[in-house]
C-alpha cells in the first residue's frame, strides 16, 4: 500500500466527472488497506446543528450549519473539533483536529463548550465520502484529485465556500515551476 493519505486534503480537478464532488475539498480521515473515508469540507447544508440534534440534545440557538460530508451513509453524523481534553476516541486526524461520531463526543463538544469562545472550533457533518480499496488510488492516477496538506485553518474556515478556490491557489503555487511574477518586467 502507498503512503497513507490520512490527514491530507483532496482537491477536485476538472478531470473529475462525478457531480457529487464538483469543486469539493475532502479531508481524508481514514486511509488503510480496507479503503478510504473523508469529509467534504466545503458543502454546508441549510440545516442548523441545534435543529439536527434536537431529538438528542437540548442545545442553545446557534448559527452553526451541518455540512454534507459526502454521499455515503447520509444519516451518520461526524464531528471534527479542536478540543483535546474532550477527545474520548483519541482519533486525531491532523495535529489539533479530532474526529468523533459517538453520542458522548457530540454531547461533550456541543454541550460543554462556550459557543462564544473563538478558540473552540467544531464542524458537524452528515454522511461521508468513501472509497473501496484501490479506488482512490485509481482516481488519483487518473488525475481526478490534487493532494494537499491539511491544516486547522482550512478545516474550520470561516467561509467554507472559499475553501476550494483557496486550496487550488495553494496547490498551484506549491507546484509552480516559474515564479508568478518576475523581478524584471521585460521578462514577461
Amino acid at each position: 500500500m502507498a503512503e497513507s493519505l490520512r490527514g491530507k486534503l483532496l482537491v477536485a480537478t476538472k478531470q473529475l466527472k462525478d457531480p457529487t464532488f464538483y469543486k469539493t475539498v475532502v479531508l481524508i480521515v481514514e486511509d488503510n488497506e480496507h479503503g478510504s473515508m473523508g469529509l467534504v469540507l466545503n458543502r454546508p447544508s441549510s440545516i442548523l446543528v441545534n435543529h439536527a440534534l434536537s431529538e438528542h440534545f437540548q442545545l442553545p440557538e446557534s448559527h452553526e450549519l451541518v455540512h454534507v460530508g459526502g454521499p455515503v451513509e447520509p444519516a451518520a453524523l461526524f464531528i471534527l473539533h479542536n478540543i483535546d481534553e474532550l477527545s474520548h476516541e483519541k482519533t486525531t486526524v491532523i495535529p489539533g483536529v479530532w474526529l468523533g461520531n459517538s453520542g458522548e463526543a457530540f454531547e461533550d463538544v456541543l454541550k460543554t463548550t462556550d459557543p462564544d469562545d473563538p478558540a473552540v472550533r467544531f464542524r458537524v457533518f452528515c454522511g461521508c465520502a468513501g472509497w473501496s480499496p484501490g479506488q482512490l488510488e485509481g482516481e488519483l492516477a487518473h488525475g481526478d484529485w490534487l493532494v494537499a496538506p491539511a491544516n486547522r485553518t482550512t478545516v474550520f474556515a470561516e467561509d467554507p465556500y472559499e475553501i476550494y478556490d483557496n486550496m487550488l491557489q495553494e496547490v498551484f503555487a506549491a507546484h509552480r515551476i516559474l515564479p508568478h511574477t518576475s523581478p524584471n518586467p521585460q521578462w514577461n
